[in-house]
C-alpha cells in the first residue's frame, strides 16, 4: 500500500467517524451552494458563517436569483462578514454564470477558475465537495496539517513554500472519495490540528507526522515575517437629523467598495470648512476614537457627531451617491463595519 493511500485512507476513516456532515451547505449539495459557503468561509469561522449562509440562501436560492439582485441587497446580506470584495465578486460571478452558462454553475475546473474571486483551492473545493471530482485543495486548515505533517519550513505565503504545499496536497489527494477526503482535511485542521492546541494523541496520522515526532508542532506553520504596519488617520462625520443619518456610497473599487459610510475628511480643519454652514445650524461633538485594522495598515478614525434640527437635502460631498439612513428601520444597503460601530456609539450616547 502506498504512503498516499495509507494517509488518505486514515484521514477518510477518521472523517467517517468524527467529521462534520450536517452543516447547511453539506445538505442538498450543489456547486452553487458549496461555492457560496466556500467564499463565506474564507477568513471567517464556521459558527459565524452559518446564519449568514442561511439568510443568503433564503434570499437567493438559485444563482440566477443572486445575479438578478441589486448590489446593495447583496452587500446588505453580507454586512458583518467583512472582506466585501468577496461579496462583489460573488455578484459578478453569478451574473457571468447567468449570461454565459444559462444559470448553471460550470463543472469544468478551468471554467470555474476563470470566474471572479475564485482561486485554485476554491475551484477544487467546489467541484470536489459537490461533485466528487478529483481536485486537490489548499485552504488554511489544509496548509496547517501538511506543514506540520511534513515539517515544511518557511511561511506558506511565500510562493516557493506554497508550490511545495500544492505538490504535496496533489500527491496525497485520492482519485476516489475526494469529497470525503477534502472535507476531512479541512475538518482535521479546524479541530485536532488547530493552531494553538493541537490534539496530537488522537490524530489519525500522528504516527507519520514529522512535527509530532520531533516535538516541533508549535513551530509549524512558520509565522509570517513581522513588519511594521503603517498607520493612517481620518475624520468621519456623522450627520443626524429626524432619526436618520447621512451616508455616502463608496466607489465600487477600493476600500469599502460600494458600501455606505460616513463622509471622511483629512483633518478637522478641512471638515469644519466643508460643512461650516451645517455646523452653524446644529450641535457638534466628538465621539470616542477607534482603530480599524486592514490587512496592510491601521486606520485611526476620529468621529464627530453633528445633530441637526431637521433634514437638509442637497448635502453635496465629493459628488457621491448619498442617502438618509433610517436608524430605527434600517435599509437594505451594505454597511462597512466601521459604520456599524459608529452607529452603535450614537445609539448609546
Amino acid at each position: 500500500m502506498s504512503s498516499q493511500n495509507t494517509f488518505s485512507k486514515k484521514i477518510i476513516s477518521w472523517y467517517q467517524e468524527h467529521g462534520r456532515k450536517t452543516l447547511p451547505w453539506q445538505l442538498d449539495k450543489t456547486p452553487y451552494r458549496v461555492w457560496i459557503s466556500e467564499v463565506m468561509l474564507q477568513q471567517t469561522q464556521v459558527a459565524t458563517v452559518i446564519p449568514y449562509y442561511q439568510r443568503f440562501m433564503e434570499q437567493f436560492p438559485t444563482i440566477t436569483d443572486l445575479a438578478n439582485a441589486p448590489t446593495d441587497q447583496v452587500l446588505h446580506l453580507w454586512t458583518g462578514l467583512g472582506y466585501y470584495a468577496r461579496a462583489r465578486n460573488l455578484h459578478k460571478t453569478a451574473q457571468i454564470v447567468r449570461d454565459q452558462y444559462h444559470g448553471e454553475f460550470p463543472t469544468h475546473f478551468d471554467q470555474v477558475l476563470d470566474l471572479p474571486g475564485i482561486g485554485r483551492s476554491t475551484a477544487g473545493a467546489v467541484l470536489s465537495l459537490s461533485l466528487n471530482q478529483p481536485h486537490a485543495i489548499l485552504d488554511g486548515n489544509v496548509k496547517r496539517v501538511l506543514t506540520r505533517h511534513y515539517a515544511i519550513e518557511g511561511w506558506y505565503g511565500v510562493s516557493k513554500v506554497e508550490k511545495k504545499l500544492w505538490q504535496v496536497s496533489t500527491e496525497l489527494t485520492p482519485l476516489t472519495n475526494t469529497s470525503e477526503y477534502n472535507q476531512a482535511m479541512m475538518d482535521l485542521g479546524a479541530s485536532l490540528c488547530s493552531r494553538s492546541k493541537p490534539q496530537c494523541p488522537v490524530c489519525p496520522v500522528m504516527e507519520t507526522c514529522v512535527a509530532f515526532k520531533e516535538e516541533r508542532t508549535k513551530e509549524f506553520p512558520n509565522s509570517k515575517p513581522k513588519k511594521v504596519t503603517p498607520v493612517k488617520s481620518t475624520i468621519m462625520l456623522i450627520i443626524e437629523a429626524e432619526g436618520k443619518v447621512h451616508l455616502i456610497k463608496r466607489p465600487p473599487t477600493g476600500i469599502w467598495g460600494s458600501l455606505h459610510c460616513f463622509p471622511e475628511f483629512e483633518s478637522l480643519e478641512i471638515m469644519e470648512n466643508s460643512v461650516e454652514h451645517l455646523i452653524a445650524q446644529g450641535e457638534l461633538k466628538a465621539l470616542t476614537p477607534l482603530r480599524h485594522t486592514f490587512s496592510h495598515y491601521h486606520l485611526d478614525i476620529t468621529p464627530y457627531h453633528l445633530k441637526l434640527p431637521r433634514i437638509i437635502d442637497n448635502i453635496v460631498m465629493e459628488s457621491q451617491q448619498a442617502l438618509w439612513y433610517n436608524l430605527a428601520a434600517g435599509q437594505q444597503v451594505g454597511l462597512a463595519s466601521v459604520t456599524q460601530s459608529l452607529l452603535q456609539q450614537i445609539n448609546h450616547s
